[in-house]
């Protein structure tokens, strides 16, 4: 360290200082679902933000005042970017100029299943390269419980920095819930744990200026295994209602009552609902990371394993439900045509990252069937065929004409901008896996999961 460098806690008092006069530079890396939210807020909140990634479209729409993701309203980007608070570049030696900087990258899954942490990696080692004391790193990417610890800190500490004296490293879990009108990113409570009391500080400092709540835990490990909880909470239970679906079906009864009518209890049951197999960037994603984890510490997590190989398995029982259907009409899957209504892996947004629909078109077509997709919100769709090649399908017109030349119409994700009664009124056969024709009341031809 340089003997004119500030004192460790001259770095932190400089800092806080920083970030409670908006003088802070702040940047974002990664400016996907969570990180353009986040770097629109900071903006907004009087900061100078600069906003990093490699693709070069984002940092053109940017820098254009354009926004890309439906829940970033265009005029917030716009106003932020003609106020000169916020600027997008793919040059990482930008981070020279900043103060704090947040990890916003993807952490898929490899084919294996296993964790790919290699976008987080990266980020790192770009840091590293353009790194100065005094700095606050956050991670938000969702990872296994030590990720911080053991593969950020050491990175950022390799020149002999000290953290929580020359720098500040903190986790900080993304909560963000595309689509939700309700909960965007200034009022869900945000959770921080810092590697030192001084790094949890300065990030509950910087993420308070934003955001309504925080909440403070003991440290990074905490931090990363709360989201990792709450998203295996939710893949377990909606494993189980997926289990109930088919032991329903099975006994001739109908789950969505049964749910329903176990909804009344206003205690000690919380509903969830069955449908076509786990999407998104969290939910079919993050439990496996808990449970590669837990590998390594040679323990099975056997809840995640079963409510996985549940979820896993919804597209090939949809498929079925297809086939019987069909039979219905005297028609083999083999030759039919079907239309999958809904593409998306939730309604009324535009992701289709692990939607099960994509499992559910490429086994349909597998299978011999004619199969064509129409969603209002993705105009173009690439899927793997019989021999894992991509092909790029595109949405049908939706018309009497179009419903009524398909076999079977199913729906795996329930738009509300679907006039379901027109649907069901102009289709063959509809197979509902989302009970999206509840208020229509039983059909001849409706099939419900």
């Amino acid at each position: 360290m340089s003997q004119n460098a500030p004192t460790a806690q001259g770095y932190q008092e400089i800092l806080a200082d920083k970030i409670a006069n908006r003088t802070a530079v702040v940047s974002v890396i990664g400016l996907g679902y969570v990180g353009l939210p986040l770097a629109v807020e900071f903006a907004k909140a009087g900061f100078n933000v600069v906003a990093l990634d490699l693709d070069s479209n984002k940092i053109d729409d940017i820098n254009a005042g354009r926004s890309y993701i439906k829940d970033v309203a265009e005029g917030d980007v716009s106003e932020m970017v003609k106020a000169g608070r916020l600027r997008a570049t793919s040059d990482y030696s930008a981070l020279l100029e900043v103060d704090t900087i947040s990890i916003c990258v993807p952490t898929p899954l490899r084919k294996t299943k296993d964790p790919d942490i290699s976008f987080i990696v990266s980020a790192t080692e770009s840091i590293a390269e353009n790194f100065r004391p005094g700095q606050l790193i956050v991670l938000e990417s969702t990872s296994y419980p030590g990720t911080t610890d053991e593969v950020i800190l050491p990175r950022l500490s390799a020149g002999g920095y000290l953290v929580g004296k020359d720098f500040f490293l903190a986790f900080s879990p993304e909560r963000v819930d595309p689509g939700n009108p309700r909960y965007q990113t200034a009022n869900i409570p945000k959770v921080i744990g810092g590697v030192t009391p001084a790094c949890g500080e300065l990030a509950t400092a910087l993420y308070s200026t934003i955001i309504d709540r925080v909440i403070p835990v003991s440290s990074t490990a905490t931090a990363e295994m709360v989201k990792l909880l709450e998203n295996t909470f939710r893949a377990v239970n909606i494993g189980m209602a997926n289990e109930l679906a088919i032991m329903c079906a099975k006994l001739g009864i109908d789950v969505w009552e049964v749910i329903d009518a176990a909804s009344t209890k206003p205690f000690g049951f919380m509903p969830f609902y069955p449908g076509p197999g786990l999407g998104g960037h969290c939910i079919p994603i993050d439990p496996h990371y808990l449970s590669w984890k837990l590998k390594t510490l040679n323990y099975n997590a056997r809840f995640i394993e079963l409510a996985s190989e549940i979820n896993t398995n919804m597209p090939n029982y949809v498929i079925d439900l297809v086939s019987d259907a069909l039979n219905d009409l005297t028609k083999p899957l083999r030759g039919s045509r079907v239309l999958v209504l809904g593409v998306t892996y939730k309604r009324d947004i535009e992701d289709v990252r692990e939607s099960p629909a994509l499992d559910i078109i490429s086994l349909l077509l597998s299978k011999g069937a004619h199969a064509d997709y129409h969603d209002p919100y993705v105009p173009d769709l690439e899927i793997a065929e019989l021999r894992d090649q991509p092909i790029t399908v595109h949405t049908v017109e939706l018309t009497e004409e179009t419903l009524q030349s398909y076999d079977v119409v199913l729906i795996v994700t329930d738009h509300t901008s679907y006039d379901y009664n027109w649907i069901v009124d102009n289709a063959k056969m509809v197979v509902d896996t989302r009970n999206a024709t509840r208020k229509l009341g039983d059909r001849a031809n409706i099939r419900r999961l």
